[in-house]
């Protein structure tokens, strides 16, 4: 027995360590859209077995949308038990194996990371990524979704020097006899199946290299078996390599290469990526196709690291086929400036401009045109948006017993839409926001004030919005820091080109209370009261929390 007990490791023969909290939430009054109580339960719990086997358990569990059915379910439980390098995944987990295979998509099955020895890297995944749900004509905001299950793998070799990886996922939808879906809604059962192959080099110190491409065969409706091919590419990889069914099989590819140099505290990087138009894997949420993407970024350090300047700049494409009625690019730029002179002052600039420039190519252009110049620029738009922020902080006095900060912050914003090169009256707006706060920390009573300041001032085409008020806040420890409480007050009021629109007061309050630190118990409540020419309206939102770590 002595001999299987090494084996395992000497440590004790069982720990459990985690922890769980609980909250519900009350509302009332003329908020809508609201369910009137709710309540959230969380955990995670840990189970060591010999100091070798980790038996990783959490679950999040919820009222929340009762009564709805919805492809992904609020509701999750999860287990994760580790033995030297395996770790399971089983129950509502989540996996990543590349942004163009799996990428963060929740299911409900196995997954194994599996790490047999140095450099070696294995992941495999099995399981259902929705949930079928049926169509509802009296809920139409609950889309109706075919059951769909899912499988993949991805293999890794990591060296010192250089890294290579390989991941593919085989995902397709369930038909159901008895689920009607009306074609007129456009949901169809898909098929895909999506490959990617990439590499990281290091050739020197502060330098890699990146590279990945990725294929996808996808089946819009895998019903249908007699459409020909459609699609992005002459070389399917996919087709070749896996004798993927290409009846009704449209394929798509995608290519993303990077760069970054580091040399003392400089940093420099590129990147590229072109996606084809249609790209999809049924193993994300969403994924942006039919686009291409240049990126370079820059940072340096000055003034012995106290001024700190990174800047990037980007380029974007569509319609890479030349098929769309209309194609956009876009300019991207952005410049971040951080300086710290001192321990009392710290300031940070940054700014981005944003450009979109459109054509539209309507069939007219050709039927109507008689020379080459007739109709250049009549339908060239373009949309510029820029930004800029400053955030300054000043520490007026800090010692043992108070301590005094003020921050400024200022950001203005402004967009515009522009056509042959003029901007109508209208088509423009800006964004002015500001607000100054003081804070006031008495050290050893361990309790601050804060008072603040906010204006917002905005201009949208001919009209002009104007928001400001007063916020005034207090936050205490006591009893031995074992309380802490605070309460704070806002009011503020909108004006529309001159006229009042009606005025807003929050009063905010919060207690927590920790016992033997390992309990927590906690409550927050929020009375908002709207004042409007509409009328009074009023509500109440109170949450109560109780934690308990082990």
């Amino acid at each position: 027995m002595e001999h299987i007990r090494d084996l395992f490791g000497t440590g004790k023969p069982l720990k459990v360590n985690g922890g769980v909290s609980a909250s519900s939430v009350f509302s009332s009054g003329s908020g809508a859209g609201r369910q009137p109580f709710s309540w959230y339960l969380n955990g995670n719990v840990n189970t060591n077995i010999l100091g070798r086997i980790n038996l990783p358990f959490s679950f999040n569990l919820t009222n929340a949308g009762a009564g709805y059915s919805y492809p992904t379910m609020p509701n999750r439980l999860s287990l994760h038990p580790g033995y030297k390098g395996v770790t399971a995944h089983i129950g509502d987990v989540a996996m990543t194996f590349s942004p163009y295979t799996l990428n963060g998509h929740q299911f409900t099955g196995i997954g194994l990371d599996i790490a047999p020895e140095p450099g070696w890297a294995i992941s495999v995944m099995y399981g259902r990524l929705l949930r079928a749900v049926n169509y509802d004509s009296t809920n139409k905001s609950i889309l109706p979704t075919y059951k769909r299950m899912a499988y993949g793998a991805k293999l890794s070799l990591i060296q010192r020097d250089y890294t290579l990886y390989a991941s593919f996922i085989k995902a397709w939808d369930s038909k159901d006899p008895l689920q009607y879906l009306p074609d007129t809604l456009g949901i169809y059962p898909k098929e895909d199946l999506a490959f990617s192959v990439g590499a990281i080099a290091r050739p020197t110190k502060g330098m890699e290299f990146t590279v990945e491409y990725a294929n996808s065969a996808l089946k819009l409706d895998k019903r249908d078996y007699n459409r020909t091919p459609k699609g992005g590419g002459s070389y399917n990889l996919l087709e070749s390599v896996f004798m993927y069914d290409a009846r009704n099989t449209q394929y798509y590819k995608a290519i993303r290469l990077g760069m970054n140099y580091a040399i003392h505290k400089s940093v420099l990087g590129f990147g590229y990526e072109r996606i084809d138009p249609g790209y999809q894997t049924l193993g994300a949420y969403y994924m942006n196709n039919d686009l291409e993407n240049i990126t370079v970024n820059l940072s340096q350090p000055m003034l012995h690291d106290k001024l700190t300047l990174s800047g990037n700049v980007g380029y974007q494409r569509d319609d890479l086929n030349h098929v769309k009625a209309g194609s956009t690019f876009r300019m991207v730029s952005a410049v971040n400036a951080a300086f710290r002179p001192n321990d009392r002052w710290n300031a940070n600039f940054n700014y981005s401009n944003f450009q979109t420039y459109t054509h539209i190519k309507p069939q007219f252009e050709q039927i109507n045109q008689t020379n080459p110049y007739e109709y250049m620029d009549t339908l060239n738009f373009k949309q510029i948006s820029q930004s800029a922020a400053l955030t300054l902080s000043y520490m007026l006095k800090n010692n043992k017993k108070k301590a005094h900060n003020i921050n400024v912050n200022l950001s203005i914003q402004d967009a515009a839409d522009i056509q042959n090169d003029v901007l109508y009256k209208g088509n423009g707006s800006r964004f002015y926001n500001s607000s100054t706060g003081y804070t006031l920390l008495l050290i050893p009573k361990q309790i601050s004030f804060m008072a603040a300041f906010n204006l917002s001032y905005n201009t949208i085409g001919r009209d002009d919005f104007l928001t400001l008020g007063p916020t005034l806040g207090v936050n205490a420890r006591l009893f031995n820091r074992k309380v802490t409480a605070g309460f704070t007050s806002s009011y503020n009021q909108s004006a529309n080109n001159g006229q009042q629109q009606g005025q807003v007061l929050n009063l905010r309050m919060n207690a927590g209370y920790m016992l033997k630190k390992k309990h927590n118990l906690n409550m927050n409540a929020v009375h908002q009261t709207k004042w409007s020419s509409k009328g009074t309206m009023g509500s109440l939102t109170a949450t109560l929390g109780y934690n308990y770590s082990f």
